[in-house]
């Protein structure tokens, strides 16, 4: 495969602070080493000087630390749909409550107790 196949086939996503993102550290990656990919959250983009390629700032949400520099070709967009997928698709119908996973009940329980602190009081 040529280079300009090579990139032809790559995302181009533009990031913003805030996106949460799966990153690998690609010379962890390669050299087989473990615990090179993490989840992480975009602090900022940058355009580097001498290349003019943007790069991104994150902070690693497994410990809370910085990773600047970050190439965007070594990042993926966690999509909000997909964190909130069992919950999106939780089993409403179902009498039991057991059908749904845990996330789902947790939502659904802190939903339910905001929405009856919001009602008006009975007259």
């Amino acid at each position: 495969m040529t280079e300009q196949q090579t990139q032809a086939t790559r995302p181009q996503t533009t990031y913003i602070k805030g996106d949460f993102v799966l990153f690998r550290d690609v010379e962890r990656f390669w050299l087989g080493k473990p615990g090179h990919t993490f989840v992480g959250r975009v602090e900022r983009s940058w355009q580097h000087a001498d290349t003019g390629k943007v790069l991104y700032d994150l902070t690693e949400l497994s410990g809370n630390g910085a990773r600047a520099g970050v190439d965007p070709d070594y990042m993926r967009l966690l999509p909000p749909a997909d964190a909130m997928y069992d919950i999106d698709t939780a089993p409403l119908t179902e009498p039991d409550s057991g059908a749904m996973t845990p996330a789902a009940v947790a939502w659904l329980t802190q939903h339910i107790a905001q929405a009856s602190s919001t009602l008006p009081a009975a007259s």
